[in-house]
Parts: C-alpha cells; sequence; structure tokens
C-alpha cells in the first residue's frame, strides 16, 4: 500500500471528499493542500470542510495562520512536511489533498527554500521601493540575478524585493537556490490521483452552485467579520477568489451581484489553471468523473496497481 497518496485537480471537482473517503479506507489522514484554507476564519469562502464532512478523520494544515499575516510556500512545505512525518511514523497514509499546485509538488519534492533573513533587510529594502519606485530595484536584480529578473514584472514588488533580499543576505542569487533545489531526488513517492470531469461544463455548473451557496452560507458576513477583526483589505489572504470580491462590494465600488458573478468567473479561470498545472504531471492518474458520480472504486483500483 502506499506510504503517501495525492489527490489534485480542479476547484470543486470533489477531491476533499475522495481524500477523506481513502483516508478512512487506508488508515490514513488529511493534509490539506489548499493555499486559503490554512487561514482561520475563512472557512465558508474557501469551501474548507467542516467538522461532520471530516467524519471523525484528522486534518492537518488547516487554520494554521493568522489572515493578517503572509504565508509563503516555504512555510508550508516546512508545516505540512512535519505533518506528513508524524503520520507516516505512526504508520498510517498521508493523503494529500488540494487544488494549489506549486504547495503539492514542493512537498512532495521536498524542496528546499533560500533563508529568510530576520535582521530588517526587508524593512530597509521596502523603504527604498518607497522612495525609488520598483522598476529601479528591478533594475538592481538584473545586476546580480538576471535569471531571476527576467521572468519578474516591475509591478511584482514582493518577488523583487524577496530576490535582493536573498541576494543581499547570502551573496547567492535566488535562482540559483531554486537550481539546486531542482536537482534533488523527489523526497517522496506518491501515487497521483487526479480529479476532472469528462464535461467541462459540468464543472462549471458545480463551480457557479458552490458560490452560490456561499453566498447563503453568509459569505459576505465572514469578510465583514474578517475586516472587522482588523485584517488588512489588501492582505494575502483577501485577495483570495471570493473575498478580494465581496471586499470590493462592501467598499462600495461595484455591487454585489457584480461581485458574485466575478467570483463564479474568477473560480472557472482558477479551474483552468489548475487543470493545466496538474496536466503536466506524467505521473497522475487521471479519472473523468460523470457528475455525482461514486469515483471511490476507481481510485481504490488506482491503488491496488500501483503499489
Amino acid at each position: 500500500m502506499a506510504e503517501v497518496i495525492c489527490v489534485a485537480g480542479p476547484t470543486a471537482c470533489g477531491k476533499t471528499g475522495l481524500a477523506i473517503s481513502l483516508a478512512k479506507a487506508y488508515n490514513g489522514e488529511v493534509v490539506s493542500c489548499d493555499s486559503m484554507q490554512i487561514y482561520r476564519g475563512m472557512d465558508i469562502g474557501t469551501a474548507k470542510p467542516t467538522a461532520q464532512e471530516m467524519e471523525s478523520v484528522p486534518h492537518h494544515m488547516l487554520d494554521v495562520a493568522d489572515p493578517a499575516e503572509d504565508f509563503s510556500v516555504s512555510q508550508y512545505v516546512a508545516m505540512a512536511d512535519r505533518a506528513v512525518k508524524d503520520i507516516l511514523s505512526r504508520g498510517k497514509t498521508a493523503v494529500i489533498a488540494g487544488g494549489t499546485g506549486l504547495y503539492m509538488d514542493s512537498l512532495i519534492a521536498g524542496r528546499e527554500f533560500a533563508p529568510f533573513p530576520q535582521d530588517g533587510r526587508r524593512q530597509k529594502l521596502e523603504a527604498e521601493a518607497d522612495e525609488k519606485g520598483t522598476e529601479p530595484m528591478l533594475e538592481r536584480l538584473r545586476q546580480v540575478d538576471p535569471q531571476t529578473a527576467e521572468r519578474l514584472h516591475p509591478s511584482d514588488r514582493k518577488r523583487i524585493l524577496r530576490a535582493l533580499e536573498v541576494y543581499e543576505q547570502t551573496g547567492k542569487p535566488l535562482s540559483w537556490y531554486n537550481a539546486q533545489s531542482r536537482q534533488q531526488p523527489p523526497k517522496y513517492r506518491p501515487v497521483w490521483i487526479g480529479i476532472d470531469y469528462v464535461n467541462r461544463q459540468t464543472l462549471y455548473d458545480r463551480i457557479n452552485r458552490r458560490v452560490d451557496e456561499m453566498l447563503c452560507r453568509g459569505l459576505v458576513e465572514e469578510v465583514q467579520r474578517l475586516l472587522s477583526a482588523g485584517v488588512p483589505s489588501r492582505s494575502t489572504a483577501l485577495q483570495a477568489i471570493g473575498y478580494k470580491e465581496i471586499v470590493r462590494a462592501l467598499e462600495g465600488q461595484i455591487t454585489l451581484e457584480q461581485a458574485v458573478e466575478q467570483i463564479k468567473q474568477g473560480s472557472r479561470r482558477y479551474a483552468k489553471r489548475q487543470r493545466t498545472w496538474f496536466r503536466r504531471n506524467d505521473q497522475m492518474h487521471w479519472i473523468l468523473r460523470q457528475d455525482n458520480e461514486d469515483i471511490f472504486p476507481k481510485a481504490a483500483e488506482i491503488l491496488s496497481v500501483s503499489t
């Protein structure tokens, strides 16, 4: 039996339900791989599973961060890897499930990241960027790390400053760390199971219905609570699909009806990007489901022949 199972695919395809079924059947625990379900208080808009939906299956990497703070892929990998190791050390199966491809790939690869300086260097770079703008900062990056600078847009302030920070702290460009990480063999060798729908419109219809359900469950009130608690409207957490649109509606920039339509459209586009990301994985065993089809038997069959 596989020690690690990855369940991936576009939003609203049924990853959570299958992951829980697999965990129950194979003595497992679920490790969430969703870049927004990590935040406390963001339940409705992230489709975070409820206690009832978890069916007593232990879940990890939910509610591990405050929505006012930025949370990086490196932090996710460090925390999630500890969870996976703990699960395996107890002789159980780790079922890693979610739609954030970068997080999942980085966790499985055991990717190592450049250090994060704690000496105030970022604050100095932030102040300099405030004074001069990001274009001069990008030009400085071109001098020390042209490979990273080439793929960054002048508006991508956060990544420009991160790359400069790494170089100034370590003397090595960020591209060097990325290359070193890619050369390492994968840390885990999971069975990959991808879920999608035979008919793409079926998925889009499910996305639209789920957005409507989120509104009925209190998405607007959830966003209001976050803002009232002091979470900045421009924080990383509130830039998530489903949250940034409601924030704009609450600020009077758009109507609630417009926000709902933008959420649906943004979610459909996100599903397309997720599909593209996971399709590049040649180890993925795809299950193309019909609407409301029970796909557990197909997943069990994949596991039986893959181990």
